[in-house]
């Protein structure tokens, strides 16, 4: 094994040895009160490690897939391709939007609360045109694809 491998492996394992050291402590500490400070504070802890662990994966992964992305040209081009798709989708939804708060039984409490503004509800058309689209795309392709394979 290598350099970097032997590395890996010892931080992987530091790792899982805090993990398993908050998980005990947590389990130690569960009781009935649900005001029981200490307990309170191993759900806190263990939930900024998992905080923790979940940025430093997500760095990683962004990390690695940039530097995939700069040294294979070809990945670097399929990718900004989907990203130009899902940006033209995002636009064209956006477009498709209004900003028309609707009406419904009930929505005076939203608007009065400031839950429920004119962007807010622009935000929300945006993301159905956007869901309503791809979920199309979707059903196309599953049926071009049948009726693709029925003729060969």
């Amino acid at each position: 094994m290598n350099k970097e491998g032997k590395i890996v492996t010892i931080l992987l394992w530091v790792i899982i040895i805090i993990s398993a050291v908050l998980l005990v402590s947590l389990m130690a500490n569960i009781s009935e009160n649900d005001a029981d400070p200490t307990m309170g504070s191993w759900v806190y802890t263990n939930l900024v490690w998992s905080y923790i662990l979940l940025a430093i994966g997500a760095g990683i992964v962004i990390i690695s897939e940039i530097y995939h992305m700069i040294t294979d040209i070809k990945a670097a081009k399929g990718g900004l391709i989907a990203l130009v798709f899902f940006a033209v989708i995002a636009g064209v939804s956006y477009m498709l939007s209004s900003d028309a708060i609707p009406q419904f039984v009930g929505v005076q409490e939203f608007i009065d609360s400031g839950a429920l503004t004119a962007k807010v509800s622009k935000l929300i058309d945006t993301g159905l045109y956007a869901t309503y689209i791809l979920l199309g795309l979707a059903v196309l392709s599953i049926v071009y694809s049948s009726v693709n394979r029925l003729f060969k």
